[in-house]
C-alpha cells in the first residue's frame, strides 16, 4: 500500500535522482538534464522548509512533492513520480495530500510552473492555466503556469 509521509534528510539524494529519472522519462537528452540538474537538486537542509513529502511503498520511494511559500499563496515547487510508478495513481495521491496540507496551513491558492508534459496532469487535478514563464534552467524555453485553488 502506498502511503505519504514527510521526507527525511537521508532521502535528499534519492529525491534528486528520482526527479531526474522522472524528467528523463519524457525523452529529454543528457544535455537538457544536465541543464536542469541544479534546479532539480534537493538538499537535506531544505526538506523541512520546502515541506517535502514522499509517496512510499514497501520502503521504496515512488514520488515526492514540495509545497513552498507562505500562506495564503504558495507554490507547487516539485512534483515527481518515478517512471516505473507512473499510471498507478501515485501523482494523484501526492497532489491530494499536498492540497490537504496546504489547506491545513492556510494556503488558498498554489501556483505551478509546469513542465509541458505535466500540464495535463495538473489540469486533471483541477488547476487552470493562467499564463507562462521562462524556464529557470533552459534559456528560451517557456513553461506553462497554472493555478490551483485550495479548498
Amino acid at each position: 500500500m502506498v502511503s505519504v509521509r514527510a521526507a527525511v534528510a537521508a532521502e535528499a539524494g534519492l529525491l534528486t535522482e528520482l526527479a531526474l529519472r522522472s524528467k528523463a522519462h519524457w525523452g529529454y537528452d543528457e544535455a537538457f538534464l544536465a541543464s536542469c540538474r541544479a534546479e532539480l537538486t534537493v538538499t537535506a537542509p531544505e526538506l523541512p522548509t520546502r515541506r517535502a513529502r514522499v509517496a512510499a511503498e514497501g520502503g521504496r520511494i515512488l514520488g515526492f512533492t514540495t509545497l513552498e511559500g507562505d500562506p495564503p499563496e504558495g507554490e507547487v515547487g516539485m512534483c515527481f513520480v518515478a517512471p516505473e510508478a507512473m499510471g498507478r495513481g501515485v501523482g494523484r495521491l501526492l497532489f491530494r495530500a499536498m492540497l490537504q496540507e496546504a489547506a491545513s496551513l492556510g494556503f488558498r491558492r498554489l501556483e505551478i510552473a509546469s513542465d509541458p508534459h505535466a500540464e495535463a496532469f495538473y489540469l486533471a487535478m483541477g488547476a487552470v492555466r493562467t499564463g507562462s514563464t521562462p524556464s529557470g534552467s533552459i534559456p528560451g524555453r517557456v513553461l506553462p503556469v497554472l493555478s490551483c485553488q485550495v479548498v
